[in-house]
């Protein structure tokens, strides 16, 4: 499996998210880390059309995977990512995406694919911190206590354990976030935990 992770949106360089997927350019776009309570429905719907729009102006193929259509429905999500070439997860609460990844056991398919060179994994923000060993460090800036699933009350710690660091985007960057981002770093340093930071237009491509 190919990643490509990016701070915010889809970053300064398409072309190399592009030049990771096979003939296959089908993305299954996948929104469920707005989920979070509170969101504003119109502004969710918003962000999740400029994101899709984004990657068609790049030279994707998208369509819209809610998870949430996916829960205990595994066999069926397999089928599904089966006819794609690669994901592309939108930002938002990290514990969020943890949870409906988990409901839906895309985190056990993923583990599936890790040998699979034809599968891009991609996207920004939470997209790549849900891959850390462990989520603790970003409480400082999601709520951990958000449970909008029915079906998960409680919170899940740990991350896919995909990369052996903390993935910290909007670093010194224009963004809200950026300030707490500071105190995450703090809290990686003070608990000897490895990170690596990215600001906002840089992504990590493995």
């Amino acid at each position: 499996m190919k990643f490509y992770l990016s701070s915010y949106k889809i970053g300064n360089q398409p072309e190399k998210l592009l030049a990771l997927f096979s003939d296959n350019k089908k993305v299954g776009y996948i929104p469920n880390a707005l989920d979070f309570t509170g969101a504003d429905p119109q502004r969710r719907k918003r962000h999740i059309k400029t994101d899709i729009q984004s990657l068609i102006d790049n030279g994707f193929q998208v369509e819209l995977l809610d998870l949430k259509e996916y829960f205990n429905k595994k066999n069926n999500l397999r089928e599904k990512l089966q006819s794609l070439g690669g994901v592309f997860i939108s930002g938002g609460n990290v514990f969020v995406l943890r949870q409906a990844m988990r409901l839906c056991d895309f985190d056990t398919i993923l583990e599936e694919y890790k040998n699979r060179e034809d599968f891009v994994y991609a996207g920004y923000s939470a997209a790549g911190c849900v891959l850390s060993p462990s989520l603790k460090a970003y409480a400082i800036v999601d709520d951990a206590t958000d449970h909008p699933y029915a079906e998960q009350s409680e919170t899940i710690w740990e991350g896919l354990n995909m990369i052996d660091y903390v993935f910290l985007p909007h670093f010194d960057s224009n963004h809200p976030e950026s300030e707490d981002v500071a105190k995450e770093i703090q809290y990686c340093i003070q608990n000897g935990i490895p990170y690596k930071t990215l600001k906002d237009g840089e992504a990590i491509i493995i």
